[in-house]
């Protein structure tokens, strides 16, 4: 089941890592008291699932940017690319255990939903042409700020798009553009890492079913595309972080 939500929440802006994390919680499940490093396996499997039929389903996008890669282009995705790297391998433990905890999730889940939608308030007078080197690393520092789970890495750099003023459909290409080098990288770690750590059944089962609803789920990146407001996503997100909370709250009180 788990596998199956993340394909349509990978392709919208509303963390897939985030459900993860509040879905169980909210229907009860006792997921967060199974062994740590079997939680971990299985997560990876579903990201490494969804990397793979990511790559499959933007091939013509992947062909496109290698066909027109410049100095410039190449320079723009490099900016895209490492400050999410650099974070990723400096504070990406220490921001899992304080943060991926289901409260902190939620909470990001709240905070990410307000942004998005005060962001998508600015007027849209950019195409994805006139993007810029400045563009590109402040892209890639919301990919970045993305490690904290709920944050959602499709939502923040849509975010940061319209934060810069650019059109809904240029947001979102500027968005799954930059998302390409940070798929290819995680296709390739995440899976040595589940190579090394092995593959129970569960793992398989996840990582089967993250990959078909990814493919399943790949026409909603016209949806995103033709969006007229991103406030139905802003307003689930935050509806799903409060609701979390109160379930949480509520849980804690007895």
């Amino acid at each position: 089941m788990l596998g199956a939500l993340q394909g349509p929440t990978e392709m919208l802006p509303v963390s897939s890592s985030g459900h993860v994390a509040l879905l169980p919680q909210l229907l009860g499940w006792s997921y967060a008291e199974l062994d740590d490093e079997l939680r971990k396996s299985f997560e990876v499997a579903l990201h490494a699932g969804t990397a793979v039929a990511l790559l499959i389903a933007l091939r013509h996008e992947v062909v496109e940017v290698l066909r027109e890669m410049d100095g410039r282009r190449l320079l723009r995705h490099a900016l895209t690319f490492i400050p999410p790297v650099v974070a990723a391998f400096a504070f990406e433990r220490p921001i899992e255990e304080r943060l991926g905890n289901p409260r902190g999730v939620a909470a990001a889940q709240v905070v990410a939903g307000a942004v998005l939608a005060a962001a998508d308030l600015r007027p849209a007078e950019r195409s994805h042409a006139d993007a810029t080197a400045l563009d590109a690393l402040l892209l890639g520092l919301a990919q970045a700020c993305a490690l904290a789970p709920g944050v959602s890495r499709n939502g923040a750099t849509l975010t940061a798009a319209r934060l810069l003023r650019f059109d809904r459909r240029s947001a979102n290409r500027l968005s799954r553009h930059a998302a390409l080098p940070i798929i290819l990288a995680a296709a390739g770690l995440k899976g040595a890492r589940l190579w090394r750590r092995g593959l129970p059944a569960g793992v398989v089962a996840g990582c089967g079913s993250a990959f078909g609803s990814t493919l399943l789920s790949s026409p909603l990146v016209r949806l995103v595309d033709g969006a007229r407001s991103y406030a139905p996503f802003a307003a689930y997100r935050v509806a799903l972080g409060a609701v979390s909370l109160m379930r949480l709250n509520g849980a804690h009180g007895r």
